[in-house]
């Protein structure tokens, strides 16, 4: 077990998961970190929604500095395991639900299982099984041309890894020093995680929320970075890259409108990976908006 550098540990189904707690109130807001992301890349939204009510986040088994586990996993063990570590911290629903990336969507696997634990929901970039629908055909081609062999990626070198750390360390300058050195030095040994967690998405996972059935009648904002895709920019003419992104804002308009109080926003400045770090204002502009709506006690 590696040394947690700040939170605490929280024993459930035989194993500690690390947990980051602060504020006070309720609803408590729960930040889901995105694959190969954990809980201490979302401090600057922890302490920015410790303002205005509890505010938690944490790292899945087998990521961060929680118990290993076999990756992937079913999105509904991934909810399951959020729905026990919140009730044996003590930290009582409704919950507002904010989920980045692969983390919206086992947010969206919460809201599935346990309607009645969730006041509102925060989908930031969320993936979807939809999204083949709403990219052009040529876009698909590419995207499954372009996909790497992942078991056969190497190593990264050690001149790779450098530039990983001065690029990691930059992004989160802002990081208590406490946090931030461990951070970017577990980023650079587990770099494969988010691999391993988002194997069984396109099939297994969004097979699973696909007939799931709806999510509850809930207050919802999805986020949607302005931003063009950096891997499609690099590989699809401009036209193509248009199309492909109006594609994902259309994909993330449906999802908003799947529940009668949804909403869309679009977050000019950032890009799907680090949208929480390049504009948290709007992030936390959408958790007050949210928390608004469904009161805080």
């Amino acid at each position: 077990m590696r040394t947690l550098p700040r939170g605490e540990l929280v024993t459930v189904g035989g194993r500690r998961i690390a947990l980051y707690r602060a504020g006070a109130g309720d609803p408590a807001v729960v930040l889901l970190p995105g694959a190969g992301l954990v809980g201490l890349e979302y401090d600057n939204l922890l302490r920015g929604a410790a303002e205005l009510t509890t505010a938690v986040t944490y790292d899945r088994a087998g990521t961060g500095w929680s118990d290993d586990i076999a990756l992937p996993r079913t999105a509904a063990a991934v909810a399951e395991e959020l729905h026990e570590v919140l009730a044996a911290a003590g930290i009582e629903g409704p919950y507002v639900l904010a989920g980045h990336s692969m983390g919206a969507v086992y947010a969206r696997r919460f809201a599935q299982l346990h309607p009645h634990d969730v006041a509102g929901l925060l989908f930031i970039d969320p993936g979807h099984e939809d999204i083949l629908r709403h990219l052009p055909p040529e876009v698909v081609a590419l995207n499954e041309r372009m996909k790497p062999t992942w078991d056969a990626l190497p190593d990264l070198t050690p001149e790779q890894i450098e530039a990983s750390r001065q690029a990691l360390s930059q992004l989160y300058a802002q990081w208590p020093d406490d946090i931030r050195t461990p951070l970017v030095e577990h980023r650079l040994t587990h770099w494969r995680t988010g691999i391993a967690e988002g194997r069984n998405l396109e099939d297994e996972v969004y097979a699973e929320l696909s007939a799931g059935g709806p999510l509850p009648d809930v207050p919802l904002i999805v986020l949607t970075a302005a931003d063009k895709n950096p891997f499609w920019v690099q590989h699809m003419p401009p036209e193509l890259l248009e199309a492909a992104h109006a594609g994902v804002l259309a994909l993330h308009a449906a999802i908003a409108a799947s529940v009668p109080r949804g909403e869309q926003r679009l977050i000019a400045g950032a890009s799907h990976q680090y949208l929480h770090v390049q504009q948290p204002g709007p992030v936390l502009a959408a958790l007050r908006d949210l928390l608004a709506r469904v009161g805080t006690g």
